[in-house]
C-alpha cells in the first residue's frame, strides 16, 4: 500500500504529517515486538575449577530473557536466576 492510497482511504490531504504518522506507527510497531527469539537447549558444562553454572552463548545473542534448567524429579523447567559473577573470559570485537 502506498502513502497516497492511505491517505486516500483516512481523507488527509497534507503528504509530510501522513509520512509522519506512518512512520511513528512503524516506530512504535518495532520498540514494541521482540525480533529473532530463539529458544535453545543445552547441557550444562562442568568447567575446570568444579563450578556447573556454565552456559555456551551464541555469538550473536543480544539479550537473554532467562535461564530454565529441568528439574528430574519433578519432570519440569524451572527458572533459575542469572550469573551472579563475571565470566572467566571476555571477546572483545575489534572488527569495523
Amino acid at each position: 500500500m502506498t502513502v497516497q492510497e492511505v491517505m486516500e482511504r483516512v481523507g488527509m490531504t497534507e503528504t509530510t504529517m501522513a509520512i509522519a504518522w506512518i512512520n511513528d506507527a512503524i516506530h512504535h510497531i518495532q520498540s514494541n515486538s521482540k525480533e529473532k527469539i530463539k529458544v535453545s537447549k543445552q547441557d550444562i558444562i562442568k568447567s575446570v575449577d568444579g563450578d556447573d553454572n556454565n552456559y555456551i552463548l551464541p555469538a550473536d545473542m543480544i539479550a537473554l530473557e532467562s535461564i530454565s534448567i529441568k528439574d528430574t524429579a519433578e519432570d519440569k523447567y524451572k527458572k533459575i536466576r542469572r550469573l551472579n559473577k563475571q565470566p572467566y573470559y571476555l571477546i572483545e570485537d575489534i572488527s569495523p
